[in-house]
């Protein structure tokens, strides 16, 4: 069987302001013409299909149009978990209808560890394969809170009945493998399926909060040795986990900020036949080019003119580091790109924050911001130390995350 592992669309998603809905229109043809040439059996979607709990009508569209196309090509399955991002209830909505097209959909725990075991089965109804389909776990899915706790408590509890619950829907999927191998269809490939943040992957602290906010750090031996392919989402970065090759994050199809501009991204196809095993990595073309541009005044000016004679479509974050001001800074980069095809998402200039550092912040915007990066601006203006000041910035990040969760499409 062939299986293609992806994650993180974040359907919906925009960059300073600008929609990406061209580039995962792109991105969504070019996976299912992929899936078409390589004769993939079954997709899995490791989560986060969209970037809000409440995307738009055009994203659902994006979405379904993409399940309906796939569905009808030579994919005989397709695999989809919840993501922290995603609606639970939109998900699992059409979760009946979409059974019929063989597109399994597990937004979150419902409390029965065999609605998160999928067995796949071949055109004459014969099972050819068990996915562990794990979505999302929240805190409350996976632990009690009990009053007085500290964060630490918290957190190491919040890993260990994650870790507990991978134990228990594997050992539940195990004893289906040997089931259907004493009934003679020989022993069946077994993968798993997460959404979560693993140990081992990329040092914490060289995490932006707002990439990880209260998750726990998760070891790998919450997945169990007879799983064949774990395939994860979450991090956007592709890539195994600790060089374990069939523990891995496909990453998002498209950089989802400015510092993922100049990452490859990827696929992978997974081929399992008779106890072996190949990983093939596929690189995803780039549909929209990102670019940073740092320097003076002149060397910002040199790059874009460089730009201009490539014909280039890029969109642009600009970055003034010259020690000279540049009083109508924006005006000027504007008029450079007048006669181009290029887009301004986003300027800044080092200068003028350094000369008015004193004033606290006042170049800045929201945009310029994410959530804890506020709250962290709040901390700093009261002059909050340590270790209170770590201890609040855990507390509203289990705030920020707890908010984030809501499932605002239940009700």
């Amino acid at each position: 069987m062939k299986f293609l592992h992806t994650s993180d669309w974040h359907l919906g998603h925009s960059l300073y302001e600008q929609n990406r809905y061209q580039e995962h229109t792109q991105f969504l043809t070019w996976l299912k013409e992929t899936v078409i040439q390589e004769e993939i059996d079954t997709l899995l979607i490791a989560g986060d299909i969209f970037d809000t709990m409440t995307p738009s009508n055009r994203s659902q569209e994006t979405y379904y149009r993409f399940l309906n196309e796939v569905a009808k090509s030579n994919c005989r399955h397709i695999v989809i978990i919840g993501g922290n991002h995603d609606s639970p209830s939109l998900l699992n909505a059409p979760k009946a209808l979409l059974k019929e097209l063989s597109i399994y959909v597990i937004g979150a725990p419902t409390g029965q560890v065999e609605d998160e075991i999928i067995t796949l089965r071949d055109k004459e109804n014969k099972p050819e394969a068990i996915i562990c389909a794990v979505p999302y776990l929240r805190d409350k899915d996976v632990r009690l809170a009990e009053q007085g706790e500290s964060n630490k408590t918290k957190r190491l509890k919040q890993a260990e009945g994650l870790k507990e619950h991978y134990h228990t829907v594997v050992a539940k999927a195990k004893e289906k493998q040997e089931a259907y191998e004493k009934q003679g269809f020989g022993k069946l490939p077994m993968l798993g399926m997460g959404h979560l943040f693993t140990e081992g992957f990329i040092k914490e602290e060289d995490i932006p909060d707002l990439y990880v906010g209260a998750l726990p750090l998760i070891s790998l031996d919450a997945f169990p040795p007879c799983l064949d392919y774990v395939a994860l989402g979450h991090i956007h970065v592709p890539s195994p986990v600790k060089n374990i090759e069939h523990i891995r994050y496909s990453g998002s199809p498209i950089p989802i900020s400015f510092n993922e501009a100049k990452q490859q991204k990827q696929v992978f196809i997974i081929t399992l036949h008779n106890q072996e095993k190949d990983i093939q990595k596929v690189n995803i073309p780039c549909f929209q080019e990102l670019v940073q541009i740092k320097g003076t005044l002149e060397e910002i000016t040199e790059e874009i003119n460089a730009l201009k004679k490539e014909e280039s479509t890029a969109w642009l974050a600009i970055e003034h580091t010259g020690t000279q001001l540049v009083s109508n800074l924006c005006e000027t980069i504007d008029s450079l790109l007048e006669d181009s095809t290029m887009k301004r998402l986003r300027i800044g200039d080092n200068f003028r924050i350094d000369q008015i550092l004193k004033k606290k912040y006042n170049n800045e915007s929201l945009h310029d911001l994410n959530v804890y990066e506020v709250f962290d601006r709040c901390l700093q203006s009261y002059e909050v130390e340590e270790p209170t000041r770590s201890e609040m910035k855990q507390i509203y990040k289990e705030v920020v995350q707890s908010l984030s969760e809501e499932d605002v499409n239940a009700e």
